[in-house]
């Protein structure tokens, strides 16, 4: 019997490990032989989780035509991998991705590193702050005053409290979008909502337009659905969305959904304007497609001049393009998992029907603190201090990196969470191999990207600031000397991968 669970194709294969950047050549770097290079950019692939343990590899003789190389090279690299417990073989069934004995199994999107791990390793794998007190507390306590009479009901509500469907319902309204509670459902955060539009609008083979590159964890969320994803490049720099490559895409591919982060997108920290809003709902709304607006970081604007542009919906006031995906999660704190959608009441209501074979619903007592905090002020004011604090880790992370990687390259953006970093040639999977090794963890471009795109690049987190900046850079600059100098990567296997 097979031991594999899913294939990768030749050509698929030779893509991804075609994105993979050599090594640049300089005083004391040293080239690998040619089968060593492929092994190192298998294992790669499989401790990033682009390629899944347990996939099967194509036959020696299919990829040496795929890469142009002799079928002694993709044999010997075969054997060297066997020999470091990352593939499998059995005649007559071919040869399987595998991971050795004692290594965690790697997670194909960004998961938070464990507790445990943090008193050795600095995390830039996860943009997500520590939660503000005492508004958290405060916010907990309130719930559990107000928790009282929903005890005594089954605790079920599959279209969130109605008390807190109004709440967001009222907070939309006051940003000059009229919005009715039927137009409200909450959700297990922004991933549980957009699971949920998912699976309503984007079945299994239905195209979905997505920003390149884009959130991650969306898009393994999407590739898990078995939606076919349409990359869509960003303009340069900040300066948000191209329009000319959207309207073709939607024209051309007419994909059922579109994923965008208008406000401080994850992960450039772009901002996109109102032209670009509206222009990109106009053209939605002739392709037929459903319209899905993330807007988790719009709240986190960190310098006191910006103006953010109206919400996308706004551009849509029918309702019959835009979904909105909401969160308190970025803004507030990622324990706390409430997420809401904003749509039309139809599709609410579909949503909602779907949830009896999902979820059900969403944690009361949750709700019952983001409900406190909103009704309270006391959202504003937890929020302001997570501005602040945001804001002095950005300064700071981009004051250190800037010493210690000059050659890297980027632009700061007005608001967010992350800064995307071009690494002046380096290949982001293996600054994040070499990274593990020396103590930071971050995660590479491709992560971000569509069949191996952005390998020059990795997100940086604001999460650290002060010495905890100046350490991270500190040994993010470690790591670039392991790649830049050839430094060993086959043999040796990383002490952890979490991704």
């Amino acid at each position: 019997m097979a031991q594999w669970t899913s294939a990768v194709g030749a050509a698929q294969l030779a893509r991804l490990l075609n994105s993979q950047q050599d090594r640049p050549s300089g005083p004391g770097s040293r080239r690998p032989p040619a089968y060593r290079a492929l092994a190192d950019g298998v294992r790669l692939l499989v401790l990033e989780g682009r390629v899944p343990v347990a996939a099967r590899l194509p036959a020696e003789r299919e990829l040496a035509l795929a890469l142009s190389v002799s079928r002694t090279t993709v044999a010997a690299a075969y054997e060297a991998l066997r020999a470091e417990g990352f593939l499998e073989s059995r005649r007559g069934a071919g040869s399987w991705t595998a991971v050795p004995a004692g290594n965690p199994v790697p997670a194909r999107g960004l998961e938070p590193l464990p507790p445990e791990a943090l008193g050795s390793m600095i995390d830039l794998g996860c943009a997500a702050l520590p939660a503000p007190e005492p508004w958290l507390t405060r916010a907990v306590q309130g719930a559990l005053e107000e928790l009282p009479p929903y005890a005594h009901t089954h605790g079920d509500y599959p279209a969130g409290l109605p008390a807190l469907r109004s709440m967001i319902a009222d907070r939309y309204t006051a940003r000059g979008i009229p919005t009715m509670p039927e137009q409200i459902m909450v959700t297990t955060g922004a991933m549980g909502a957009i699971d949920a539009i998912c699976h309503l609008f984007g079945g299994r083979g239905e195209r979905i337009a997505v920003e390149s590159p884009s959130y991650a964890n969306i898009l393994q969320l999407m590739r898990e659905a078995g939606a076919r994803l349409v990359p869509v490049a960003m303009a340069k720099g900040l300066a948000g969305w191209d329009m000319d490559r959207w309207r073709q895409v939607l024209r051309e591919a007419a994909p059922r959904v579109a994923y965008v982060v208008a406000d401080f997108h994850n992960p450039t920290g772009a901002l996109a304007d109102e032209d670009q809003r509206r222009r990109l709902v106009d053209a939605a709304r002739s392709a037929g497609t459903v319209l899905v607006a993330d807007e988790t970081m719009s709240e986190l604007w960190l310098d006191p001049d910006v103006e953010m542009p109206r919400p996308v919906c706004a551009f849509d006031p029918a309702g019959s393009t835009v979904i909105t995906v909401g969160s308190a999660s970025k803004a507030f704190w990622a324990g706390l998992r409430i997420g809401w959608v904003r749509a039309a009441p139809d599709v609410i209501r579909s949503l909602v029907a779907a949830r009896a074979y999902a979820d059900l619903g969403t944690p009361v007592l949750e709700q019952l603190a983001v409900n406190w905090l909103f009704g309270t002020g006391g959202w504003e004011q937890a929020v302001e201090v997570r501005r602040v604090q945001a804001r002095q880790n950005r300064d700071e992370l981009v004051a250190a990196v800037r010493r210690e990687l000059p050659d890297w390259e980027f632009e700061v953006p007005r608001g967010g969470l992350t800064l995307w970093v071009r690494t002046g040639g380096l290949s982001g999977s293996r600054l994040a191999e070499a990274g593990e090794r020396v103590g930071v963890r971050v995660p590479s471009g491709p992560r971000f990207g569509v069949d191996g795109a952005f390998e020059g690049y990795v997100r940086l987190p604001f999460t650290v600031g002060g010495a905890l900046a100046d350490e991270a850079a500190t040994r993010l600059a470690a790591a670039a000397h392991v790649v830049e100098t050839g430094g060993t990567t086959g043999a040796e296997t990383p002490r952890t991968f979490v991704a």
